[in-house]
């Protein structure tokens, strides 16, 4: 097996939007990614991407940011806020299991702490088994983590979460309800369409399963590095403290630019399914590797200029290039919900009334609203757990300085 590598922005963006390159990245965490959206290929993907980005239309990600998300947020935060002090870790894995719960399809009936505690712990084992890949566990262990985690996932929220979701359908094919009253999460959708994509029971839980744990584990660890990266900032401009409080567009600069120098994977992985010919002029063959630096082409000095290593939300971009970099991927790959975390791209600088900032600039600006600053005796720390760049424990101080 040959491994080509690709480091460059211009090559990288290229080769993720080559459709005869398939997923490969996740091949270690079969164990739970298995034939999942994100590692499907050709029709059978194209098929369930269609019928899943029902979910996922512009008025999807306004309702929960505008509509879900503040409520979700002051719920969470609250005890945090009594304790002065919260781990941005902990805190942002809370506020997110909330949110992806409900657009995955997972019902939370009992809504307490003890419910809440054992969402967060089996989201953090699907992510270790989906992220094996750069896992410094011995992954013999984590697949077994992984196996019972899923089977307690389905007998506490899946199967009750399906059977509620079922008995909505019948009553609505019976003309006794109507579509809102059914709701539009993941779940659902796959439940109305069981005709045209056939998806055993155990498939269906991990798809569901794997839509939950998407939509929180990048915006956990997009959210550590945005809150890192801000508290720096203002450290070296506190002048600036109040336009972050004020200005959620100038934020929301900050969180892309954060994004782009910390992608939730370092590479990118890809493995042939056609004939290729990279930009290289390389044609790797159906056992080798095509690995994408997506760390290296969102540093690429030639696209961000001499100072690409560094965070500047001011930077001036080359047109057509985003300012998170290819962080969220590029062609038929790239984030279905990528507006839900980082919100919308203005492509003319002009931001309307309905414009969407994303979850995390959301959370960073009302944890600053609230005093949010660095604990000077309580250091943060990287999860040695990955080979990933991520915080595992993130403190910081709340209330008045």
């Amino acid at each position: 097996m040959t491994e080509f590598n690709i480091a460059t922005f211009r090559d990288a963006e290229k080769t993720l939007a080559d459709r005869n390159l398939q997923q490969a990245l996740y091949d270690a965490g079969a164990v739970f990614m298995d034939r999942v959206l994100v590692t499907l290929h050709g029709e059978e993907h194209r098929t369930r991407r269609t019928l899943e980005m029902q979910v996922f239309r512009a008025d999807f990600f306004r309702y929960y940011e505008r509509g879900v998300f503040p409520r979700i947020l002051d719920e969470t935060l609250s005890p945090y806020l009594e304790r002065g002090r919260a781990d941005i870790v902990d805190f942002g894995y809370r506020v997110m299991i909330n949110l992806t719960a409900e657009f995955a399809g997972i019902d939370r009936p009992e809504r307490m702490e003890e419910e809440t505690a054992t969402l967060v712990r089996l989201l953090r084992t699907f992510g270790m088994g989906a992220t094996l890949q750069h896992s410094t566990l011995d992954p013999e262990e984590v697949k077994v983590e992984v196996r019972k985690a899923l089977t307690e996932f389905e007998e506490r929220f899946f199967k009750p979460s399906v059977d509620r979701r079922r008995k909505l359908i019948a009553q609505l094919e019976a003309g006794e309800i109507s579509n809102d009253d059914v709701g539009r999460d993941i779940l659902t959708v796959l439940l109305q369409n069981e005709d045209k994509v056939e998806l055993a029971w155990e498939l269906l839980m991990r798809e569901t399963a794997f839509f939950y744990l998407a939509g929180a584990h990048t915006s956990i660890h997009t959210l550590g590095h945005a809150m890192h990266e801000v508290l720096i900032w203002i450290d070296k401009h506190p002048e600036d403290r109040q336009k972050l409080q004020d200005d959620l567009v100038f934020l929301q600069a900050c969180v892309h630019e954060s994004i782009r120098l910390h992608p939730a994977s370092p590479v990118a992985m890809r493995k042939p399914a056609g004939d290729v010919t990279l930009p290289s002029g390389d044609h790797p063959q159906a056992d080798d590797r095509v690995v994408i630096s997506l760390g290296e082409a969102n540093r690429d000095a030639e696209i961000f200029g001499a100072t690409a290593g560094e965070f500047n939300p001011h930077r001036d971009l080359p047109k057509g290039v985003q300012p998170y970099g290819l962080s969220f991927g590029n062609g038929m790959h790239a984030c279905l919900g990528r507006n839900l975390a980082a919100g919308q791209i203005s492509p003319d600088g002009k931001i309307a009334d309905d414009h969407n900032f994303g979850t995390v600039t959301l959370i960073v600006n009302t944890l600053l609203k609230h005093g949010a600053r660095q604990d000077p005796s309580d250091p943060p720390q990287k999860d040695t757990k990955t080979a990933r760049d991520t915080w595992g424990y993130y403190p910081v101080l709340l209330g008045p300085a």
